[in-house]
C-alpha cells in the first residue's frame, strides 16, 4: 500500500506540473483594487473575471462603474493600458403613476413584496401595467441608489446609479430599462390601454394621442399599441421639442438627472393619495 501510495503521489505531482496552467500574478493584484461588489454592471459575470478581461486586454479599466475614478486609472497606470470612457448608464422606470394620480381598485394587505402582489391577482392598482410601489426594487441595490417618495414610486439616484441590472430583475412588471444618459427622452409610462380607459386608471398615463410623434423628428416616436415608443437608433435627433404637447406629461426629458415635463402637461397639485375605488362592473 505504501508502494501504490508513492507512485500515485508521483502520478499526481508529474500531471501537475504538466497540466499546470500559468495565471498572470496581475490577476490578484487587480482584482484587490476592484470594489468586489459583482455586480456585474461591468458586463463580466463578477470582480475577478473582469480582473481577467482588464489583465487581457480585452476590457478598459473604466468600464468598472462603481470604482472611483482615481482607482480606475491607478489600475490603467498599474497596467499600462487606458482607462478608456465609458457612458454612464442608469436605471429608468416607465411608470409616473404614484398613488396620488394613479387608482386603486382594492387594498392589497398580503406579504409586502411586488413580486408577491403580482402573484396574488396584481395588487389591486387599477392600472395592470403600473407601479405596485413595495420597493422590491429599492430592497435589491446594493448601492443605495433607489428611494421610493411619498407617493409610492421608485427614485433612481443617478448619481449611485452603477447599473448593475438587480432592479432590471427584482420588478415583476419589468417596468425597469437600462440606458445611456445621453438618452434623454423617455416614456414613463407602459400602459396599453386605449386613450380615455388608459386616463380612467392614471391621470398621468400616455393615452397615445401622438403629438410627441407629431412634433419630434421623423421616425423617433411611433405609437404603438396605444403607447409612444422611441427608436434610440435614432437619439441624436431627440429634442425636448418632442414633450413640449403631452397632455399628462408621459414623456419626459431627463438632463442632469432632472426630469422634465412639457409645458401643455397637466398640472398634479394633490399630495395625497386618492382613496380606493372598487371596479363594479
Amino acid at each position: 500500500m505504501g508502494v501504490l501510495g508513492l507512485v500515485l503521489a508521483s502520478v499526481l505531482a508529474f500531471a501537475n506540473k504538466k497540466l499546470h496552467v500559468h495565471e498572470d500574478p496581475r490577476i490578484d493584484e487587480v482584482e484587490q483594487m476592484l470594489p468586489g461588489t459583482n455586480c456585474g454592471a461591468c458586463g463580466s459575470p463578477g470582480c475577478r473575471a473582469f480582473a481577467e478581461s482588464c489583465v487581457s486586454g480585452k476590457a478598459n479599466p473604466g468600464s468598472c462603474t462603481v470604482s472611483p475614478k482615481e482607482m480606475t486609472e491607478f489600475i490603467g497606470s498599474y497596467l499600462g493600458v487606458e482607462v478608456g470612457n465609458s457612458e454612464k448608464v442608469v436605471a429608468r422606470l416607465a411608470c409616473a403613476g404614484g398613488n396620488h394620480v394613479a387608482k386603486m381598485r382594492a387594498e392589497y394587505a398580503g406579504m409586502g413584496s411586488c413580486r408577491a402582489a403580482v402573484a396574488a391577482g396584481g395588487g389591486g392598482k387599477a392600472c395592470a401595467w403600473g407601479c405596485l410601489g413595495l420597493a422590491d426594487c429599492a430592497e435589491s441595490c446594493d448601492f443605495d441608489a433607489i428611494h421610493m417618495n411619498r407617493f409610492g414610486l421608485p427614485i433612481v439616484d443617478e448619481d449611485k446609479c452603477v447599473a448593475c441590472n438587480d432592479c432590471v430583475v427584482a420588478c415583476p412588471l419589468d417596468l425597469f430599462e437600462l440606458h445611456p444618459v445621453s438618452h434623454r427622452l423617455w416614456v414613463a409610462c407602459k400602459s396599453l390601454a386605449e386613450g380615455d380607459e388608459a386616463l380612467a386608471d392614471c391621470e398621468v398615463a400616455c393615452t397615445g394621442c401622438a403629438r410627441c410623434a407629431a412634433d419630434a423628428p421623423e421616425g423617433l416616436i411611433q405609437i404603438k399599441n396605444n403607447l409612444a415608443v422611441i427608436d434610440y437608433a435614432k437619439n441624436n435627433l431627440a429634442t425636448p421639442l418632442a414633450i413640449q404637447r403631452c397632455p399628462t406629461g408621459a414623456i419626459v426629458w431627463n438632463e442632469k438627472g432632472q426630469t422634465q415635463k412639457g409645458s401643455a402637461a397637466k398640472k398634479i397639485i394633490r399630495k395625497e393619495p386618492l382613496p380606493i375605488q372598487p371596479d363594479h362592473t
